[in-house]
């Protein structure tokens, strides 16, 4: 099994505004960070290389980030322990969860699944009303593969 996961923020400012600059100059660095980290299968993206561009049931203003992982431990060392988390560090300057009832979800996927964008929407809706559960889970809570 492997682990997809899904986050979700509302952009504070215009993707193309002076104020997110710094934000998407590092997508190149940051998508290949994790394209080349231990543990890393696969990523949602669109023509641009990264997946801003892409369509999403979340509202205007949200984009996401879809990835699949072959454990918790390696989304964990690439989220918290590899130079992403400089820029995690400064999430709050670009992005809010405004009306955004949980903006992060993880579940089990078969090795060789990709993920759909309604698929975890499904999982980020069912985390919602269940909280964390075997079938959508966090990072806090996770579930062990099945």
């Amino acid at each position: 099994m492997n682990l997809a996961q899904l986050n979700i923020a509302r952009l504070r400012f215009p993707l193309d505004g002076p104020e997110l600059k710094d934000f998407v100059d590092a997508l190149p660095e940051i998508n290949g960070l994790g394209d080349a980290s231990p543990g890393f299968v696969w990523r949602l993206q669109d023509d641009s290389g990264d997946a801003t561009g892409v369509a999403n049931p979340f509202g205007e203003g949200v984009i996401i980030n879809l990835t699949v992982w072959e454990s918790v431990e390696a989304l964990r060392e690439f989220i918290y322990r590899s130079p992403h988390l400089d820029y995690m560090r400064r999430r709050r300057e670009w992005f809010d969860h405004n009306g955004i009832e949980a903006h992060l979800v993880l579940w089990w996927v078969p090795e060789g699944h990709t993920p759909t964008v309604d698929e975890a929407a499904e999982r980020l809706a069912h985390l919602e009303k269940h909280g964390s559960t075997e079938h959508a889970f966090t990072l806090r809570e996770p579930y062990p593969a099945a």
